[in-house]
């Protein structure tokens, strides 16, 4: 029989995870710079900065696509996807799966990504119109379609189930590995593989961003009085679930169990974020968990660096959480790695996952002046040590597009 929980349904655990970030290309390298306060965020290098505002990222630094992959499989993997790839391969490999015939066609996959293949996109329109060539290359399509990535990690591991993309800018990683966690609490499937995967440093898609004006000229400063915005991020991190009961009948490695996953939407402003929207996501992970407030000890926040967001999800967790609020420790990792939009939710609960199997609380980097608005304990920049039996990873995204996570030490 299956182990269930409360309400009868399969209990869900991580056994494997993978990351490609700005602070690490693998879990060890992303792990040992949160616990030493190593940032990524700096000059960009991987495009020219001549007429950029903006010159700051976080980018994959010492990457180089063509140690990692054939030049047969870079003819058809974008930049966000050759990521996904290798963070699902390093998140398979963690986990000791092995597939069969029986259990491939078990095994969902979803990767999502809000951005897709932002590079090839730029490269086929300055052949157009800036070399004046009449055609660009042929597999521009499926490389730059948001869905490249799952089709890449599906194929790459051979995973044969319910595979499909997801896009919700930044709440898509979030929003990926919920879904999987549902499916397999569910029964639609035995094993998911999720994540999402970005890679969105192009001319184009970093003078849109400077367009929004919400993004900083220097680094990223949550929940402080002097933050002055985000910093782009890109990367990936892909995930494996199952079930408890597999996983234990094998001898895995049990990460830590996923235990609610709650959505909203704010159906408000596009680009404002509402207090009541992120409060009923959160709420809904804690109801989905079965949790009381008063159980989680950590808060992964979305934590962007924006004057509105910071404040806002402060409220929200004051609104949820009541008194227990003052108790909680909320960091944001966004401060490390930057924002990598789709793939942040999915970066971040990789450290999620580091708080809880080590106690090892990331700090909020970059931090210096207190806001009267944003009154919670934000781990200021130097990791806690502190044991967490319950945390949430928030993401929320412009449209108001709300998913939290909520994971168990296990």
């Amino acid at each position: 029989m299956q182990e269930r929980g409360e309400k009868g349904m399969r209990r869900v655990v991580v056994t494997g995870m993978g990351v490609v970030s700005a602070i690490g290309a693998s879990v060890p390298a992303f792990q040992a710079a949160l616990a030493e306060a190593r940032g990524g965020i700096g000059p960009i290098e991987t495009i020219g900065t001549e007429r950029l505002t903006i010159r700051t990222a976080a980018e994959v630094k010492g990457f180089v696509p063509e140690e990692r992959f054939t030049s047969t499989e870079l003819t058809v993997l974008d930049r966000f996807s050759q990521f996904a790839v290798l963070a699902g391969r390093e998140a398979w490999a963690m986990s000791g799966l092995t597939l069969t015939p029986q259990t491939a066609v078990r095994a969902a996959c979803i990767i999502g990504s809000g951005a897709g293949g932002q590079l090839t996109i730029e490269e086929g329109f300055r052949r157009l119109y800036e070399e004046g060539k009449h055609r660009v290359p042929p597999f521009t399509v499926p490389r730059y379609m948001s869905s490249a990535a799952v089709s890449q990690v599906s194929m790459d591991l051979g995973l044969q189930g319910p595979s499909f993309g997801v896009s919700s800018a930044c709440a898509t990683a979030t929003h990926a590995i919920g879904l999987g966690f549902h499916m397999v609490r569910g029964g639609l499937a035995d094993i998911a593989v999720v994540g999402g995967a970005e890679a969105p440093i192009s001319m184009g898609c970093v003078k849109s961003w400077e367009a929004l004006r919400v993004v900083a000229k220097d680094t990223c400063r949550p929940f402080c009085k002097d933050r002055s915005g985000m910093v782009l991020g890109e990367g990936a991190g892909v995930f494996v679930l199952e079930t408890l009961e597999a996983a234990q009948a094998r001898g895995a490695t049990i990460l830590a169990e996923v235990v609610g996953f709650g959505m909203s939407a704010d159906a408000g402003d596009l680009l404002s974020p509402s207090m009541e929207g992120a409060g009923r996501a959160m709420q809904a992970a804690l109801d989905d968990a079965g949790l009381a407030p008063e159980a989680v000890g950590y808060i992964n926040a979305h934590g962007t660096g924006t004057a509105a967001n910071d404040g806002v999800e402060t409220k929200a967790i004051h609104h949820v959480f009541g008194e227990h609020a003052k108790a909680l420790m909320v960091s944001s990792t966004k401060s490390f790695h930057g924002h990598a939009l789709g793939a942040s939710g999915a970066i971040e609960l990789v450290a999620t996952v580091f708080a809880l199997q080590t106690g090892v609380i990331p700090p909020t980097l970059n931090y210096t002046t207190p806001d009267p608005e944003c009154d919670l304990d934000y781990v200021p920049n130097t990791p806690r040590q502190a044991v967490v039996d319950v945390a949430l990873s928030n993401s929320f995204a412009f449209g108001g597009l709300n998913a939290v996570l909520a994971l168990r030490r296990f």
